[in-house]
């Protein structure tokens, strides 16, 4: 009606702090009626209404939710994005908002894998989702000068938070996964299963920039796990080399022969991301084809 009415009589902000307080009056002690929150309303219409591919999605959560990636996302890829996300993974307001400030969109459309190549077209697109460029471990009571093994510990005592930026659909299968082969042990530093893919993921945690022999490493875990713990209807196996940094070059060329499928991702203890990453983001119509596998 707003928005009718301002086409058609120039409603200003007077008219329609008067309706507000007007409707305060019709519903005392109901929420949601302030002069702003019908601009917020109107502005939701004029969003939406003429938006057959969105429109659905936003009624799917809450209005609360709804104006936060309204007002803070101002294009549809990424609106897509986090509407899908926020109730696929039932995200909570504050959730949200660290999700957005920390560029979630940007670091799962970055990632560096070679998952074109290695990973069967039917899974590509979910498996690309399941691997971000970069992971954000805030939650970490860690100094920036860390073990390895104090990296593992921390997320292991913090499974749950670490499991939820990992994003979704993984399970913890174990940490220092014992691997027996000709009479050696092998380690592998975190087991995750991914519930959509239905396949292991090991990853491997880096404390320094990635090197191109963790590659190598990499192939030779998920061959033994494909050939001695993957069960028969089980997809193969998926590696993630988790670095404290990175050359995305090195990466490229690291990955650029591999017959596994393997991403390399980096870590980092506070929510910072460069703003440099957006240069490798995937053209339009590659990210569209992604978040048609957000359901």
């Amino acid at each position: 009606m707003i928005n009718e009415r301002q086409k058609e009589y120039t409603w200003g902000k007077s008219v329609v702090e008067l309706l507000a307080k007007d409707l305060q009056k019709e519903f005392p002690g109901i929420k949601g009626f302030s002069a702003s929150n019908l601009w917020r309303m109107r502005i939701f219409y004029q969003e939406y209404y003429q938006n057959p591919k969105l429109a659905p999605l936003v009624r799917e959560i809450s209005w609360t939710k709804n104006v936060i990636i309204m007002e803070r996302c101002k294009d549809d890829i990424r609106r897509e994005f986090y509407l899908k996300t926020t109730k696929k993974f039932g995200w909570t307001k504050d959730v949200l908002i660290n999700q957005i400030e920390a560029v979630a969109f940007e670091r799962f459309m970055a990632n560096q894998t070679n998952f074109d190549k290695t990973v069967p077209e039917k899974y590509r697109h979910q498996a690309k989702l399941a691997v971000k460029d970069e992971y954000s471990f805030d939650f970490l009571e860690l100094a920036e000068e860390h073990s390895e093994k104090e990296l593992e510990r921390a997320l292991l005592e913090n499974v749950r938070k670490f499991l939820i930026e990992m994003g979704g659909y993984f399970t913890f299968a174990g940490n220092q996964y014992r691997l027996e082969i000709d009479g050696e042990e092998f380690f592998i530093d975190l087991l995750l299963y991914h519930r959509k893919l239905r396949c292991l993921v090991a990853i491997e945690l880096k404390i320094g920039a990635f090197k191109p022999e963790y590659a190598g490493k990499m192939q030779f875990y998920l061959s033994a796990l494909n050939d001695r713990v993957k069960l028969p209807d089980e997809t193969p196996s998926i590696g993630i080399i988790l670095c404290k940094d990175k050359s995305r070059t090195i990466v490229e060329y690291a990955l650029k022969d591999t017959k596994k499928p393997i991403g390399v991702s980096t870590y980092r203890l506070t929510e910072k991301l460069p703003r440099e990453l957006k240069k490798y983001l995937p053209s339009p119509e590659e990210m569209i084809e992604r978040i048609k596998y957000l359901k």
